[in-house]
């Protein structure tokens, strides 16, 4: 059974913060963790892949690793598990830390001073390659439009000269607070955004955006041994931030197409070759293609159609690059269609030596079905 999407099992998108991820996972964390449903299979079953899911995104590197080759490239990483004695350890140790900072806060940290620059938005490229370069890694250019940072103003988005005003509203906090029942709450302000300044006079290039539109070529190298859906992860050249905030990333999804000759199972190389009878029945050696050229192959005397052959570390590598599949040989013995009279005769002759009866298969067929049922 496959694994379900870390970040469906979270219930986050894939561009979500650190903290929203947190959040998530603790308000899941308390519904299924095994202290509150003891005895409820299911609910354990689901805090353990919670716990799976939260082990990976929660860290840098593994989640990195995730949002390139999903779960083949953190295999073996994850956790999970929990502890039946409560929620100390591990990462269930501030599931309780914060939520009444939360409540009390309004999520706004006090009503500090918010940064005025805005990630950049992630960008999607779907890039189809070739069998053998999904076998063996290639590199390539995609050519990407996007947002960079305004060169005129240096993406501050106010004209050249001047700079941007700290907004009287929220006077630079970029919050305003608001009396909820008994509780002091904050939001970002309505005139700045949340950005704590205004820009009265905007820059003519990027009109205040701080941001101008470019088509950019990126080298890029796809690793050996993926396939198709494979998401590969370029931090930091999506759309350029605004107002100075941090680049979004780039994801770029690869499809592979169909090769003639072969296939593909996980790490191994599917192959059918064509042999005749004669070379099923007296054996024979022939030559075998691979992803790197031909090679011969002892066909053994009573091949029968569909026996696999198997030609070691031929396949492909994994996304690790620790080990190759193979190349698994699915021999089809080809029936001949059209014979010569004397070609016909010869094989009479040879099924009534072997003892065979040269009678049409359906009378055969149907004499077996009456001896079956009378």
């Amino acid at each position: 059974m496959s694994k379900r999407d870390y970040y469906e099992v979270l219930g986050v998108n894939r561009n979500a913060s650190d903290a929203e991820i947190k959040k998530a996972y603790r308000q899941l964390a308390v519904k299924h963790h095994p202290d509150k449903n003891p005895g409820d299979k299911k609910a354990e079953e689901q805090f353990k892949v919670l716990s799976e899911a939260y082990a990976v995104l929660s860290d840098g590197q593994k989640r990195a690793a995730y949002d390139q080759y999903g779960h083949a490239g953190v295999d073996g990483s994850a956790g999970g598990g929990y502890s039946s004695g409560g929620f100390g350890g591990s990462p269930f140790e501030d599931i309780f830390g914060d939520i009444f900072g939360d409540i009390f806060n309004g999520g706004g940290g006090g009503g500090s001073r918010r940064s005025r620059g805005q990630r950049g938005d992630d960008l999607r490229y779907n890039l189809t390659i070739s069998f053998e370069e999904a076998a063996f890694g290639t590199e390539t250019t995609v050519k990407l439009p996007r947002h960079h940072s305004c060169e005129t103003c240096g993406g501050s988005g106010a004209k050249k000269g001047t700079s941007p005003e700290t907004c009287s509203t929220c006077r630079g906090a970029g919050q305003v607070r608001y009396q909820q029942g008994f509780f002091q709450m904050t939001r970002p302000c309505p005139d700045c955004g949340g950005s704590g300044s205004q820009i009265n006079d905007p820059c003519p290039d990027c009109r205040g955006t701080g941001r101008v539109k470019e088509k950019r070529n990126l080298a890029l190298k796809v690793p050996a041994g993926v396939e198709t859906g494979i998401r590969l992860k370029l931090t930091g050249e999506g759309e350029s931030g605004v107002h100075g905030g941090p680049a979004g990333d780039l994801y770029v999804v690869i499809t592979v197409d169909d090769h003639p000759i072969f296939s593909r199972e996980g790490r191994n190389v599917i192959c059918d070759t064509p042999i005749s009878f004669t070379q099923a029945t007296l054996g024979c050696e022939i030559e075998v293609p691979t992803l790197e050229g031909r090679v011969k192959m002892k066909v053994p005397a009573g091949t029968q159609s569909g026996k696999v052959m198997k030609l070691t570390g031929k396949g492909i590598p994994d996304l690790q690059g620790h080990r190759r599949g193979d190349q698994l040989v699915v021999m089809r013995v080809e029936t001949p269609t059209r014979l010569t009279a004397r070609q016909k005769e010869l094989l009479e002759e040879f099924a009534k030596e072997g003892g065979e009866s040269v009678s049409p298969i359906s009378k055969g067929f149907f004499e077996k079905v009456k001896e079956m049922f009378d």
